[in-house]
């Protein structure tokens, strides 16, 4: 098929891209649902069902293996709704042309269509219908939310796990589409992905499921392909992700900035195809499994604080990226995405001071978030009322066992009542006790937050997620600011037209960069209280990994020709003054290395 779009919308919380497959998808375009929660699924597809007369009988909590069959059952109505509409706009002239007009005016595909178009045919139904793809419908796991689940108080076996019945949901589920693995490497998921069919090659070498890891850098990407491949399990695309200019958990390297790890994935892609096909071919053999005569193509996209045309182009360019992920920007595209309209409204003026990293994700992970967010404001209420905590209704996060047998979150009422009584006891002065118990109340009830603004968008029913939203955008999202339409955002993902205010936003490069300074004077000043030889290593280490990407990024900038030239000059500056920041964070820690020494 030709190609269709370069670019595709991330998985965006829980809720907010949940059914964003069923706006998108007749159009070419991908993107990516969020298995975490298969409560907020159910009442969608009970939603749906009632909207367009489907017969819906619930699957409650009471039947076995419910999370699962909740997936399978609300990913087979996504897909049967999304090819409805896809058939009903391959019959409309209009939807036909909306079609092609969102296309990048360099797609063959759209090419063509012009030229039938324009010698005034009578009837190229036909050839559209031959030639029109709908957008895959791709699905998320985050790898780490595998909780233990229970049944009358006895703990179910592994399978019954979070994100092994999620894969089970989506494995077996009509879908043709991507899984898309997340947060890291677990080896008891990969392996459990060996007992489904639709992951190996059918006769003529086709996946009817493909994986796709998402990875920050290229020694993770190898490593993970490598354990799939020797179990006959194919990785079709490595998503590499920036790992502090992104949505969401942020999962930060040791000072490896995005441009330079590219660059290594470029360099090296042909080794990284080689070493994996040659295990995966072994893989395949030990299960008796036919090996496709031909290697299986794969993809290399990119994702996190790409923001204009040029930077999009670059990275398809400079890099032989295959599709470049826009995800907050989408936020602000009421269409596309589920975001309520208080939390559109704070997104609308939210500054770069009002985008933080923050301490509130259960997992002890940083978490992008937007300061203000109702989430937050009814978690400070709960606490300045005496009620701290959640109630943890959905439990998706938990994971602590400091204090029971049985895994808890540190976002609920009953952690965060054991952990402030003990702090009771310390008998601490007054501002050393406040900033203990800010670490304790910080922590917020996101797999509740993240998905509560589908349920206020669609009408539905709250009473058990209450009407707090969380919302996880990437620091790009200080430089968008107002509501845009489908075409819009996609008319500027392409260069066609440029609506956006983009005057006072940094190169996505220099962005990264800066976020990654910060990153590590947050981490000396944090270590500063009990610091230690192996911190100050670390932190030195760190440092020059970040200078090994300024040096970088100067010899890019000033070599490159015909990219960047109205900025380039501002580039070289910002780089310049970023180094000398950097600098002077290394040089206090070495002098604090010396001391302890």
């Amino acid at each position: 098929m030709a190609k269709i779009h370069t670019f595709h919308i991330p998985v965006m919380g829980i809720g907010f891209t949940v059914d964003t497959p069923l706006k998108v998808s007749k159009y070419g375009i991908d993107s990516v649902i969020s298995l975490v929660d298969d409560i907020l699924v159910e009442k969608l597809r009970k939603m749906y069902c009632s909207k367009f007369e489907i017969p819906y009988q619930e699957i409650t909590n009471k039947i076995d293996d419910f999370r699962a069959k909740r997936i399978t059952s609300y990913l087979n109505l996504i897909n049967d709704l999304a090819e409805k509409k896809f058939d009903e706009l391959k019959n409309s002239a209009n939807e036909i042309k909306e079609y092609f007009s969102l296309l990048p005016d360099t797609s063959s595909l759209k090419q063509e269509f012009k030229k039938l178009t324009d010698k005034k045919f009578n009837d190229i139904s036909t050839w559209v219908k031959d030639n029109i793809q709908m957008g895959s419908i791709d699905v998320n796991i985050m790898t780490k939310i595998d909780s233990d689940n229970y049944r009358d108080g006895e703990k179910l076996p592994m399978e019954y796990n979070d994100a092994h019945a999620a894969l089970r949901g989506f494995a077996q589920s009509k879908l043709k589409s991507s899984l898309i693995l997340s947060a890291g490497m677990n080896p008891r998921l990969y392996t459990y992905m060996e007992n489904f069919k639709d992951f190996y090659p059918n006769e003529k070498g086709e996946l009817k499921k493909k994986i796709v890891i998402k990875v920050s850098d290229f020694r993770s990407a190898f490593i993970q392909a490598k354990f799939l491949a020797k179990k006959g399990l194919w990785v079709s695309e490595y998503r590499i992700e920036s790992g502090l200019n992104c949505g969401g958990h942020a999962f930060a390297t040791d000072g490896y900035l995005l441009g330079p790890i590219l660059a290594e994935v470029k360099k090296n892609k042909e080794e990284l195809i080689e070493a994996v096909h040659e295990l995966y071919t072994e893989g395949l053999k030990a299960k008796n499994i036919t090996v496709p005569t031909a290697v299986l193509p794969i993809k290399i996209t990119v994702q996190g604080g790409v923001g204009t045309a040029e930077e999009h182009e670059f990275l398809l360019n400079h890099y032989n990226m295959d599709k470049v992920g826009w995800g907050s920007p989408f936020l602000l595209v009421p269409e596309v995405v589920n975001v309520d309209d208080k939390t559109s409204d704070l997104l609308s003026i939210a500054k770069e001071k009002d985008l933080y990293l923050s301490d509130i994700s259960p997992l002890g992970v940083k978490f992008n978030s937007l300061r203000g967010n109702t989430k937050d404001e009814e978690k400070l209420k709960l606490a300045a009322d005496g009620k701290p905590g959640s109630l943890c209704p959905k439990q998706y996060l938990v994971s602590n066992k400091e204090y029971t047998d049985k895994a808890i979150c540190t976002a609920s009422f009953r952690f965060q009542r054991i952990k402030i009584k003990e702090l009771n006891a310390k008998n601490l002065q007054e501002s050393e006790y406040q900033k203990e118990y800010n670490k304790i109340i910080d922590k917020s009830c996101i797999c509740v937050g993240l998905g509560t603004s589908a349920l206020i968008n669609y009408g539905l029913d709250t009473k058990v997620e209450g009407l707090g939203v969380s919302v996880c955008p990437g620091p790009n999202m200080a430089y968008y600011s107002k509501k845009r339409s489908l075409k819009e955002m996609v008319d500027n993902i392409y260069g066609r037209t440029n609506t956006f205010n983009h005057e006072n936003r940094p190169h996505m490069f220099i962005k990264e960069l800066d976020l990654y300074i910060d990153y590590m004077k947050t981490k000396l000043d944090e270590a500063k209280e009990n610091f230690t030889v192996a911190q100050g290593k670390y932190l030195i280490k760190f440092g020059k990994n970040l200078e090994d990407g300024i040096n970088y990024y100067n010899s890019l900038f000033n070599n490159l020709k015909g990219a960047f030239e109205d900025t380039k000059a501002k580039m070289l500056d910002d780089l310049n003054n970023s180094k000398k920041i950097l600098n002077s964070i290394v040089n206090e820690v070495k002098g604090l290395t010396e001391v302890v020494a």
